[in-house]
This record gives structure tokens, sequence and C-alpha cells, in this order.
């Protein structure tokens, strides 16, 4: 059974809008994947500058150590006054 002309144009065009739909998830993906690996590589070139001794570590040492400064008195203290962005006073 052959389709009318008009529901094959339909159907073209919901195939058309469902392959838009992916381009645009998997390019919003794709930049949310980039921003997280640009966050990453900053917070952790500011790590090892303030501690250099953890450019040998492996990544649970590095996990176990923040741990352990997260732990000292007045830690937590120190992170809630502390502003998240410098333009947010």
């Amino acid at each position: 059974m052959d389709k009318s002309p008009e529901e094959q144009k339909v159907k073209k065009k919901i195939g058309q809008l469902q392959n838009r739909q992916k381009i645009l998830l998997n390019k919003k993906r794709s930049e949310e994947h980039r921003a997280r690996t640009h966050r990453l590589i900053g917070r952790g070139a500011i790590l090892e500058g303030i501690f250099p001794a953890v450019v040998n570590m492996e990544g649970e040492e590095v996990k176990a150590f923040l741990i352990a400064l997260s732990r000292l008195p007045g830690a937590r203290e120190l992170a809630e006054r502390t502003p998240k962005n410098e333009g947010e006073k």
C-alpha cells in the first residue's frame, strides 16, 4: 500500500526534525564536556600550583590528600566564608 505524497512529506519532515534534535543534543553534550574539561584543567593547575607535591600523586592519593585537608580544624568554616566567585561579594 503506497503512502500518499502528503504522508511521505510529513514523515520526511519528522525524520529531519529528529535528526536535527540529535545534532543539537550532541552539540550540547559536547559543549558541556568541553566546559567540564576546561574547569578540571584549571582547578588541577591551581591545585598543583598551591601543592606541588600532588603532581606526583595518583588520583586516589590526591583524593585522600584533599579529604585530609577538608578535615583540618576550621576548613569547613573557611570554605563557607570564601566567595564562590570574586564578582559576587
